[in-house]
Formats: structure tokens, sequence, C-alpha cells
């Protein structure tokens, strides 16, 4: 077996990683026979290109052995860098494809492993799943100078950032901007023009940026996502997101604009 990193999981809701105490960074896939009898499941994160990464399940009951200690995976961006909390990201979503459909949604026989792709098939009825990646969108609202931020229910207190949401059937990105702004603050937008775009596996989102420019109404939280949204300049900047999001990429960008733009 290749001896690249080794994304190792446990068992609690976010699904922490792994990392040796000995220098808190992942250990390598040809030590996966010293954790094998803590194991579900392991399987390469990529077919496709042979870097050597594999991922771990650890059951459902297992102890985590004294020479690990479990990390949340957020905070990998702070504690090793943007590359491995990327490379984290993936090998947690091909273990989610693995973990999440040992049977078939729709006739209930036994997934196995496609012969060319990173997906599971159906050995009865042939049905193929692909690991979950849901389109959500981001957006940076600005009007003369000030930019668009709300805090919504589940951020920390006093946290802001700018909105965001899911892309629903049958509706473009661009639409869901729109619509999911208005629906979060009663402000509608014109201008909207793309950003860039960042995985987020919190479990399985692509967000895709944007920034747009506002056109009428006045910020009114809705109450159940939001509890308030409100304008705010450069001088007035409430707690913000994580640099490694690309929440604050945006607020960053809009930020530096800010910056050229003052004589």
């Amino acid at each position: 077996m290749p001896d690249g990193p080794l994304f190792l999981f446990d068992r609690t809701r976010d699904a922490n990683v792994l990392l040796s105490r000995d220098g808190m960074i992942p250990p390598r896939a040809g030590q996966l026979d010293n954790v094998k009898d803590i194991l579900e499941s392991f399987g390469p994160v990529s077919r496709t290109a042979d870097t050597g990464e594999v991922w771990g399940l650890l059951a459902q009951d297992a102890a985590i052995p004294d020479d690990f200690v479990a990390v949340s995976r957020r905070d990998l961006a702070t504690i090793l860098g943007s590359g491995p909390f990327l490379r984290s990201g993936a090998a947690f979503q091909v273990m989610s494809l693995y973990a999440d459909n040992k049977y078939c949604g729709r006739c209930g026989e036994l997934m196995g492993d496609h012969d060319k792709e990173m997906a599971r098939v159906c050995s009865n009825c042939g049905r193929i799943v692909f690991p979950s990646l849901s389109p959500a969108m981001i957006v940076a609202v600005e009007k003369r100078g000030m930019l668009l931020l709300g805090h919504n229910a589940s951020f920390p207190e006093g946290r802001y950032s700018v909105l965001a949401g899911f892309v629903e059937p049958g509706e473009t990105v661009e639409d869901a901007v729109a619509r999911e702004v208005y629906e979060e603050s009663r402000v509608k937008i014109r201008n909207i023009r793309y950003a860039g775009s960042q995985p987020w596996p919190f479990p399985s989102s692509m967000m895709l940026g944007f920034r747009a420019d506002w056109e009428s109404g006045e910020p009114r939280p809705d109450g159940i996502e939001m509890t308030d949204v409100r304008w705010f300049t450069p001088y007035d900047l409430p707690d913000l997101p994580p640099r490694i999001s690309i929440s604050r990429m945006l607020i960053d960008d809009w930020l530096r604009r800010q910056s050229a733009e003052t004589p």
C-alpha cells in the first residue's frame, strides 16, 4: 500500500479526525495495520490519481488509541494549513459514501465498488451512487461602502457573516442568491457576479461565492435562520468567520476594495 496520509475518523456526529500526538499530524497509510483492529472500513481517497491517501472509519465502540488525539476537522486549517484541511474533507466525503451506502436505497441489496469511478454500485439493480455534493451559494451584498452581514441562529454570540443558503431543485444559482438574500433579509439585489468557490464538507457543501449590489429594501431578519441582519462599514465590523472560509474571503476582498477606494 502507498504510504500517503491516513485520515482516520471517529464516530462522533461531526466525525473528528485522528492525529498522531507526536507532531499533531495525520499518520501514514503504511501504519494502517497498527489500527486495523478498531476500523469498521477503509479505502483510498481517490481512484483517478494515486496520491497514496487512504481513509478509515473507526468501529462504533472503538476506543481511540493513546497515541492519537481526536481533532475537529474545522480546526485542521489552523493546525496543518489549508491543504490538509481540504484533503481531509475529500477523505470525509469518500468515507461517507461508503458508510452511508452499504445497501441500495432502491432495492435493498448490497452495494459494491464501481470498477472505474469513485462510486458505489448495487449488485442487483445497478444503481450508482457518487459522493454527496450539495451546491450552496454565499454572497457579499454591497451598498455604498457598506456590507450586509447577518447573525445566524447557529453562530456563536456576536458572530456575523455574509448570507448563504442551498440551491433548490429547478433554480439557477443566481436565482438562489436573490431568493436567499430576500428570504433572510428582505433586501432585493442586482448585478450578481461570480467570485469563487470552496469545498465545504460539513457535511457535503460546494460553496459558490458571489458579489451583488443592493437594489431596494432595508434589512429585516427572518427571525428563524437569521436573528439579526444589518449594514456594516469597514470601521464597525463585528466578530467574523475564520479566514479559511469563503465567507471570510468575500469579506476580506470587500475590505481590500474599500481600502483601495479610500483617498
